[in-house]
Formats: C-alpha cells, sequence, structure tokens
C-alpha cells in the first residue's frame, strides 16, 4: 500500500528560500527523524523543496538511514505576489476560497496544486517505492492536501503547525489524510 508523508518544514529563521532552521528547528528536525524511525513504514524515497529549511528538516532522517533527498522545484512554496502585500491574510484567505485568484506576479492556488501536483502524481505511479517522504511549505501542503481530502482549507492552514506530519493512504478505495504530528 502506498503511503504518502507529507511534512512541513521545521521552525525557521524566515522566509528567504536560504533560511536556516532556528535552534528550536534543528531541534524539531531530530524529533521529526525519530518520529519517521518509529512508524514503522520504511521510507524508500525523499522528496524535497529546493528551499534550506525544507531540506534541513529531513536532512537528520537521510543521513541516518542512507537516503538521498531529491531536490524537487515543483515543492517550493508558493508566491503569493512580487510586491509586498499589506493585508496577507486577507489574500491568502481569498486565494484559498477562489482557487484561480492571482495577484500580478502571483500564483493562484490552482497554478501551485497543477504543478506540485505532477510530482505527486509521479510517486503514485512509481511501483518501485511505497513509503514516500514529500518535505514542502505551508501553503503548498494545505493545497496538495486539498487533493485527497476536498475539505482542507485556510482554515486548516491556520492550525498547521512547524513541523507538521500527514500520512496520506489509500484506504477502501478512497485516500484518507491523517495527521500524525503532534505539537
Amino acid at each position: 500500500m502506498k503511503r504518502l508523508f507529507m511534512i512541513r518544514h521545521c521552525n525557521a529563521e524566515g522566509q528567504h528560500k536560504d533560511s536556516p532552521l532556528t535552534k528550536d528547528g534543528v531541534r524539531q528536525s531530530q524529533f521529526l527523524s525519530n518520529i519517521l524511525a518509529k512508524s514503522n513504514f520504511p521510507i524508500d524515497r525523499i522528496i524535497s523543496s529546493p528551499f534550506l529549511r525544507a531540506i534541513e528538516s529531513i536532512k537528520p532522517y537521510a543521513q541516518s538511514n542512507n537516503l538521498t533527498i531529491e531536490v524537487d522545484q515543483r515543492l517550493q512554496e508558493r508566491m503569493l505576489s512580487e510586491e509586498p502585500i499589506d493585508d496577507w491574510m486577507d489574500v491568502l484567505e481569498e486565494s484559498f476560497t477562489n482557487l484561480d485568484f492571482r495577484l500580478p506576479g502571483g500564483e493562484s492556488s490552482n497554478d501551485a496544486l497543477d504543478r506540485s501536483s505532477q510530482v505527486i502524481e509521479e510517486v503514485l505511479n512509481d511501483d518501485s517505492c511505497e513509503n514516500i517522504v514529500i518535505v514542502t511549505h505551508g501553503n503548498l501542503l494545505a493545497i496538495l492536501l486539498s487533493k485527497f481530502q476536498a475539505d482542507i482549507g485556510f482554515s486548516h492552514w491556520k492550525e498547521f503547525t512547524n513541523p507538521d506530519i500527514f500520512m496520506v493512504q489509500k484506504t477502501g478505495g478512497e485516500y484518507v489524510v491523517e495527521r500524525i504530528w503532534n505539537s
């Protein structure tokens, strides 16, 4: 049975693509590694956003299990706008309500879903692996999880933590999303 472990990165020092983890984030990455090691599902493959905070979040697990972290640009966080946004939360909420809503230079939820879903479809169709870790960012994670559970949206995103882990697996012909991180 195919399982996806969909992970939001640990606490980071900022939102820039090269922002490292905080000291707390480094501890969280070790804890994350322990959770995955105890899951009873041997991980076959790790695919991560190219952003440093995502890679550093899964690095302890990858190193202790001799797994390569595959970096995939399609898992980077969604850009809402090239310009600063004063009412950021309102704009983000609108983007979850109207999936085609896009600010100039930004990406709609549907745009982000289209690019990131390609990664998911590829791993779901790959018979050589059963348990896959996907490391990304909160906004994109909520969009991806909505592919498997339609009611996931802005209100769920607001409850996500750094880090967060969701296991997605097919049960009885339907996908089930289970949150497995306890903050």
